[in-house]
């Protein structure tokens, strides 16, 4: 294919939009393959109604009753699922009384709130707030809660998970791997006559009883182990001149390490940033219709930019095919403002999401038609 135009669209995307005019960039493979940008007379999200399943969602995380906030001895609750990635919340109130094994998949979890630590067989990791916790497939670990209850996102994938390719920035880009943290080694005690690991393969539990404490390990060496990111380690790219796609946010992906092979599971991080100083350039996000990825965001802290009515430890989902972008009021308000001041988490995946009935039960349901309130 080769590059057409019809009309008198803008030379350059995303900037000199003309008055009255609503750009759309409609893309594949998330903003990385062939795209062409549509220039229309009215905002794509200014339905009236929604009758079907491809619709905008939201729902209030921090509201749900997960199991292991009921009980100690329980488990997150998964919230959405596909063949990509699978996503949980927990709200752990108090230290795990079993140690835990995904033969699933590997873990990200991402901290919203609370305060611990992760005992792991490679040693100890803190968390706290903005921490993104990576357990490979296999680690066997416990949480150690400190201040709770929590609310984490966590995120099961059956490919490993691993940092995306940065290309022409270069391996530093933004963030150094060096900012990454090793587990320091801590002390085990033999407080116990007995200590259970719960294994979890193909979603069924396996419980393993031994009488010493599994992370029994005095030494390790390799290329495989948790790690610790902040998202204060996290360094946005920007441009004073063009709005970037969320694709240059991109701090984990799993799947797609083959050439021209785009990933199953994408997972970016919006982090405070300055907004682009071009008068002719656009500052929020574009409208887009999420071709070939499922969109789930999770808010973390801040004033949320590209749209107002959303507060922290919410969840929206944005399904493959049906529009969305900037709220009318976030449209307005970016005139003035030069940075961001947000904090969030999108999980992409290449199938589409489930939602699980427990995650209905704090829906937003007005979401959908959020874009026509002022």
């Amino acid at each position: 294919m080769y590059l057409v135009k019809r009309g008198s669209p803008p030379n350059q995307a995303h900037v000199d939009i003309p008055d009255g005019l609503h750009e759309e960039e409609h893309g594949r493979m998330g903003f990385t393959g062939r795209v062409s940008h549509l220039y229309r007379s009215h905002p794509p999200t200014n339905w009236i109604r929604i009758d079907g399943p491809c619709r905008p969602r939201a729902f209030s995380c921090s509201e749900l009753l997960t199991p292991d906030l009921r009980s100690d001895d329980d488990r997150p609750l998964e919230i959405l699922r596909s063949s990509d990635v699978r996503v949980f919340i927990s709200r752990r109130a108090h230290t795990m009384p079993f140690w835990f094994r995904n033969a699933d998949g590997d873990e990200l979890h991402f901290i919203h709130k609370g305060h611990g630590g992760y005992e792991t067989d490679y040693g100890y990791l803190s968390y706290g707030p903005g921490d993104y916790i990576l357990l490979p497939k296999g680690t066997t670990y416990r949480i150690v809660v400190e201040e709770g209850p929590g609310l984490s996102l966590i995120v099961e994938t059956p490919d490993p998970i691993s940092l995306p390719e940065r290309g022409l920035l270069g391996q530093h880009a933004l963030f150094d791997p060096g900012v990454l943290t090793v587990p320091e080694p801590f002390a085990t005690s033999q407080t116990q006559d007995e200590y259970e690991v719960r294994i979890k393969r193909d979603g069924t539990y396996t419980r393993v009883f031994y009488a010493f404490n599994p992370l029994d390990v005095v030494s390790w060496k390799g290329d495989l182990w948790p790690t610790k990111l902040n998202i204060k380690d996290f360094r946005p790219v920007t441009s004073p001149g063009y709005h970037l796609p969320p694709s240059v946010h991109a701090t984990f992906q799993a799947g797609g390490q083959a050439a021209g092979q785009a990933a199953g599971m994408i997972i970016s991080t919006f982090a405070p940033r300055p907004l682009e100083t071009d008068p002719l350039a656009l500052k929020v996000p574009f409208y887009h219709r999420n071709i070939d990825y499922d969109e789930v965001l999770f808010y973390h802290e801040g004033d949320f930019f590209s749209r107002s009515g959303i507060k922290p430890g919410a969840l929206t989902l944005h399904p493959q095919g049906i529009h969305h972008g900037p709220h009318p009021a976030a449209v307005a308000a970016s005139k003035t403002k030069t940075h961001t001041n947000e904090v969030a988490v999108m999980v992409e995946s290449r199938h589409p999401f489930q939602v699980l009935l427990e995650a209905e039960t704090v829906e937003l349901k007005d979401y959908p038609l959020s874009w026509s309130q002022p």
